[in-house]
């Protein structure tokens, strides 16, 4: 690519050599996330992976795809670019789990104003930190520059993943029953998900100083830094409890909060009745409902409230499995049970 460069591109808005010292500037990252599958390097036209299919029946890739929402545009507000990479991983790897998929491999598209290298690097440094977390190989991605289409400083990131899982072992909640259990996983916050309605709580768009400002009822933190943490990955300790506890249902709490997502993975005739005073709310969650005056329900069915995954397991399970992910550091707890029903969720 050394004699790659277009005079004209450039005066249109694009600069084609930015991209290559883009690619250049992230390779390093992008090693970090090799696994046993990686074929090749970044930089041809597509990614190659290859299946290890060993002691698998009838393997069936699960594959899921999301972005980090507008969330972004705080990130781009405090000029942060190294977690938001992590978000959109996270989005993706998160779900596909939900199945009992092992993630395979991940790719990533960032379009933006302007390829400033540097950034566009830190966006990948964050990715590659997503799939190392997950496990996930980041084996291709694209960038492309958009002048006219957004401001300069501006960006949005996306992308997939691909999993595995043997037919057999796709989580199927036909055995769940009346007295299974719900354990939560918590959040680090808000995830990645409700963002619109942050946004407009707390004047994102106009950049409110109060922002910034250290709070004591956040620990220290701004409000900023407190709605940028970026989302958990629960993958690792997800497969972990798989190979050892009958799982009979996983939700991914995003957006919707518990009334769109827990339904998900509870069959007709059931419902979770969760226990609100059991559910450890971080306080960034209290924070934005009493900044905006966000009526209770509405919190519960936006945002995680701190629960970012739960799992329904069978009543004699459940001290296995708090144990198991405990000792995968997650601070598993009791919220609710299974009943019968039909509201698919009930807080009580």
């Amino acid at each position: 690519m050394k004699n790659s460069r277009s005079e004209s591109y450039a005066k249109a808005g694009v600069d084609i050599t930015a991209g290559y010292k883009a690619v250049e500037l992230m390779k390093k990252h992008i090693a970090r996330t090799k696994n046993e599958g990686c074929l090749d390097d970044v930089g041809g036209f597509g990614g190659c992976f290859g299946l290890n299919l060993a002691g698998m029946e009838e393997p069936v890739l699960v594959s899921g795809t999301d972005g980090c929402g507008t969330k972004v545009k705080l990130a781009i507000l405090m000029d942060k670019h190294d977690t938001i990479g992590i978000d959109a991983v996270a989005m993706c790897v998160n779900d596909i789990i939900c199945c009992g998929a092992k993630p395979l491999f991940f790719l990533d598209y960032i379009a933006c104003g302007k390829n400033y290298p540097e950034k566009i690097a830190s966006i990948v440094s964050g990715v590659a930190e997503g799939c190392v977390q997950s496990g996930a190989a980041l084996i291709g991605g694209e960038t492309a520059e958009h002048p006219g289409m957004m401001p300069k400083e501006d960006y949005d990131l996306a992308g997939f993943a691909v999993g595995i899982v043997d037919k057999k072992k796709i989580l199927d909640n036909t055995k769940m029953a009346e007295g299974d259990v719900v354990i939560a996983l918590p959040s680090t916050g808000i995830h990645s998900n409700g963002f619109s309605l942050c946004r407009k709580v707390f004047d994102i768009d106009n950049n409110n100083p109060e922002l910034y400002v250290p709070r004591e009822d956040l620990g220290g933190k701004t409000i900023a830094e407190a709605l940028l943490v970026p989302t958990r990955i629960y993958v690792k300790p997800v497969l972990a409890l798989l190979e050892k506890v009958n799982v009979k249902g996983i939700s991914h709490i995003t957006g919707g909060g518990f009334y769109e997502n827990i339904p998900r993975s509870i069959p007709d005739g059931l419902m979770a009745k969760i226990d609100k005073s059991a559910i450890k709310v971080l306080p960034i969650f209290d924070v934005i409902a009493k900044v905006g005056d966000i009526p209770e329900r509405d919190m519960y069915n936006t945002y995680n409230m701190g629960v970012g995954m739960s799992i329904v397991v069978a009543k004699e399970d459940v001290d296995a499995a708090i144990e198991l992910l405990k000792a995968h550091g997650e601070d598993a707890y009791v919220i609710g049970e299974i009943v019968k029903g039909d509201e698919g969720v009930e807080l009580v």
